[in-house]
């Protein structure tokens, strides 16, 4: 089920660098929020937050409070294995495991659950598969590598991973960087599609892409070389294009500075 998301006074650092400050920010259920902003402003950042994947890298630390719903993802007894099956996760590049199948690729988080039935994997492939507009393209070649598939493909294979295990949200670093004109469309009609039953989260850098796919959108910047990235202002995607609040918002979408 599709979650909500409440940031209050949230800090990111990278050993001594303070990366993102103050950030406080809610994110409804069933709803696509993009993430922009200029390069450094810590958009990446505040996205690995969310799931608890900035702590993975040495000396990385988080303060402030993350809640899903009512639970507080960086509470001392929640296990970031929960967080991160409850919060997926696709990245920038598509990343499929090279030496696994199509059909392993998209049960690998089923199987490291304990999930073993081979009826139940297949329904869970071929639902995954579905739900990222990729099954009829593959049905017929699910044990040739992921990597075999093209660009675009191997990204819907991506988010098929990811939604294989029933996350409630779904957080997208970029999904559509590496891909051509054609994929791109589809993987931002894909979005659109499964916000009836996530909680997406995308950072992106183009603004059509933003004004496209998104319901909300949150823009952040820094003030100067080596300060921290700081959320200016977030509001539905109609009022942030047409009609920001901040000077800063409207100078970086009609392109005046970042």
């Amino acid at each position: 089920m599709a979650k909500r998301i409440d940031v209050s006074g949230l800090d990111a650092y990278y050993g001594k660098v303070h990366a993102v400050a103050d950030v406080s920010l809610t994110i409804e259920p069933r709803s696509v929020t993009a993430l922009i902003g200029p390069s450094g402003c810590g958009k990446s950042t505040f996205l690995r937050t969310l799931n608890r994947m900035h702590e993975v890298i040495p000396g990385a630390r988080v303060s402030g409070k993350v809640r899903l719903d009512e639970l507080d993802i960086y509470a001392p007894d929640v296990d970031p294995v929960d967080v991160r099956r409850t919060v997926g996760m696709v990245f920038q590049r598509p990343n499929p495991f090279p030496t696994m199948s199509i059909y392993d690729n998209v049960a690998a988080g089923l199987k490291l659950s304990g999930v073993r039935r081979k009826s139940v994997l297949d329904e869970a492939v071929e639902r995954s598969l579905r739900s990222a507009n990729l099954w009829v393209e593959v049905r017929s070649r699910l044990n040739k590598p992921g990597a075999s598939l093209s660009g675009g493909q191997q990204q819907r294979l991506c988010i098929a991973r990811a939604i294989a295990v029933e996350p409630d949200v779904l957080l997208m670093d970029e999904p559509c960087s590496a891909l051509d004109p054609i994929s791109t469309i589809a993987i931002e009609d894909l979005m659109v599609e499964l916000k009836e039953r996530y909680t997406i989260v995308i950072v992106t850098h183009n603004m059509q892409q933003a004004a496209r796919v998104s319901d909300v959108t949150a823009f952040f910047t820094i003030s100067a070389p080596g300060e921290p990235g700081r959320l200016v202002e977030a509001d539905t995607t109609r009022k942030i294009f047409s009609n920001p609040a901040e000077k800063a918002t409207e100078d970086y979408i009609t392109g005046r500075f970042g």
